[in-house]
């Protein structure tokens, strides 16, 4: 029998419910990220630091629950033969900028929240912070790209 998850999404293309679950899920903590980065801007930063905390949580377990089993599956079985044949090439791009992504916004995340020693506290908040944003978002739209590809051309 079919799991629930692997049936035809709802989204209307031939991704699994899964994968329409994880494109929603990343979107929204996509505006979440943006929302915690207007507020910073306002100077409010104590709802920056809950908000950018609560989308760091939420990607980080859409992350490990979703996508870090699905590239080891069906992703990296075809890396080096596969890399520029259909999506794999987007796919191995979005995994490496993602993953970048990921460790450098706990990292932030961490050091906002006073959870890392005070020998690894940098003090150039903007500059990491930025970084960790322009990072995140650019594989958020690399992983849009490969939803494409995957599921709607077909590659």
């Amino acid at each position: 029998m079919e799991s629930f998850l692997d049936q035809l999404g709802f989204l209307g293309t031939k991704a699994p419910v899964r994968s329409d679950i994880t494109l929603i899920l990343i979107l929204i903590t996509a505006i979440l990220f943006t929302i915690g980065y207007r507020l910073a801007i306002r100077k409010r930063y104590e709802g920056h630091r809950w908000v950018q905390t609560s989308a760091a949580i939420l990607n980080t377990i859409v992350v490990l629950l979703a996508m870090i089993n699905v590239f080891i599956v069906y992703i990296m079985p075809g890396i080096p033969a596969k890399l520029f044949q259909g999506s794999y090439g987007a796919t191995t791009l979005h995994g490496l900028v993602g993953a970048i992504g990921l460790i450098l916004g706990i990292f932030v995340v961490l050091r906002a929240n006073k959870l890392v020693p005070k020998s690894l506290r940098f003090k150039n908040y903007k500059l990491f912070m930025r970084t960790s944003y322009s990072i995140y978002m650019l594989a958020t739209l690399l992983g849009v790209v490969v939803y494409i590809m995957a599921y709607i051309i077909g590659m």
